[in-house]
């Protein structure tokens, strides 16, 4: 009979292996989808030169340029995983931050509820707050790491 600690030491590098290769694929998606983004972003201010309502194009562009910034801080996450074999929180607080702002701009061109807008800034007040907090965190353990 072969004991369950045989099995154990032959699945985690499997496992690890699997894993390193699913990341490897949402880097590659992550990338496309990044550059896809920066193209529309490109478009979108070209079409801004031709636009009636420059401010609408401007929100346009700003909505499509915050997009591909968020995609961009999901995909440092990755690769911050690929060099450090630990996944950094910080890069996913920042692109949640920069979703909320993607809605506070959507408040100046739509009606929204006075308690959804409180919501939305409450959310970005506590993301802040990690960050600042769990950054900290994460800029000491990478110092211990390194010393």
């Amino acid at each position: 009979m072969i004991p369950s600690r045989y099995y154990a030491e032959n699945a985690v590098p499997v496992i690890s292996w699997v894993t390193q290769c699913i990341y490897l694929l949402i880097a590659v998606a992550l990338s496309v989808l990044a550059l896809v983004s920066l193209y529309d972003v490109l478009l979108q201010m070209v079409a801004l030169i031709h636009a009636e309502d420059t401010m609408q194009g401007a929100l346009e562009v700003l909505h499509a340029l915050l997009l591909t910034l968020i995609l961009v801080e999901i995909l440092e996450t990755v690769t911050a995983y690929f060099r450090t074999k630990k996944v950094l929180v910080t890069p996913i607080l920042i692109a949640g931050v920069t979703a909320m702002v993607r809605r506070v701009l959507i408040f100046g061109v739509e009606v929204h509820e006075p308690a959804e807008i409180g919501m939305t800034l409450a959310a970005i007040l506590v993301l802040t707050i990690a960050i600042v907090y769990i950054g900290k965190q994460e800029r000491q353990e990478t110092y211990l790491d390194v010393g």
